[in-house]
């Protein structure tokens, strides 16, 4: 029925939000799959393990790669069919994490490059709604050092490569207003639930007799 995706920078809440709307959409009687990238399949949790781990040393090509071929998996063996099923899907980061991160933050590819490679990658298939957590790079920083665990291979990376990361996420909310809601990460857990679940009750009216997540468009 609808895919709904979560993006921002570590530390910023994002999958707080993610977490919590899929448990209002339940309680509301609504069919969700709540999926991570990458991880979602037994394929691609083992390839976040892989990659998250602090000490390994990976080429950002190979990074890049790794990531989409989780999503692949992700995307054939779990969103696809549950979309088919008319599920709402909630996925915590997609391939927008993947212009950031590694488009961005590691520099590898030019977002025009990236643009084909994830429609080839995700066989097409666009979010519905994709909800941006914004939060500057040195408050979330000082909530990664404030958690609970320490920290995975992404999250040791400095404030030079978040700065990146932010200015992409920037630029794509802006290249795709109507797909993407930017949401201010300074706001209090409760209040960004609020805010999502508004948007997305509206979103549910909209798609009344659409069976999935729109795809073939010119985004990514």
């Amino acid at each position: 029925m609808l895919l709904l995706t979560f993006e921002g920078i570590d530390g910023s809440g994002k999958s707080t939000q993610a977490q919590l709307l899929a448990e209002h959409l339940q309680e509301q009687g609504h069919e969700t799959l709540l999926v991570r990238e990458p991880g979602g399949t037994e394929l691609s949790e083992e390839i976040r393990s892989l990659l998250l781990q602090p000490d390994l040393n990976v080429h950002p090509m190979a990074e890049l790669l790794l990531f989409s071929a989780a999503r692949t998996q992700l995307v054939g063996e779990r969103i696809r069919p549950a979309l088919n099923a008319g599920r709402i899907v909630i996925c915590d980061r997609f391939y927008d994490s993947t212009t950031a991160y590694q488009g961005a933050g590691r520099k590898v590819a030019a977002p025009s490059w990236l643009q084909s490679f994830h429609r080839r990658v995700t066989d097409g298939l666009v979010p519905d709604r994709t909800f941006l957590v914004d939060l500057d790079p040195e408050t979330a920083q000082a909530r990664r050092d404030d958690g609970p665990t320490e920290g995975d291979r992404m999250e040791a990376e400095d404030q030079t490569f978040y700065h990146r990361v932010a200015e992409a996420y920037d630029a794509l909310a802006a290249e795709h207003p109507d797909r993407f809601r930017r949401l201010d990460g300074t706001r209090s857990i409760d209040a960004l639930h609020a805010t999502i679940r508004t948007d997305v009750e509206a979103l549910l009216d909209d798609a009344t007799g659409t069976p999935q997540a729109s795809t073939g468009s010119s985004d990514p």
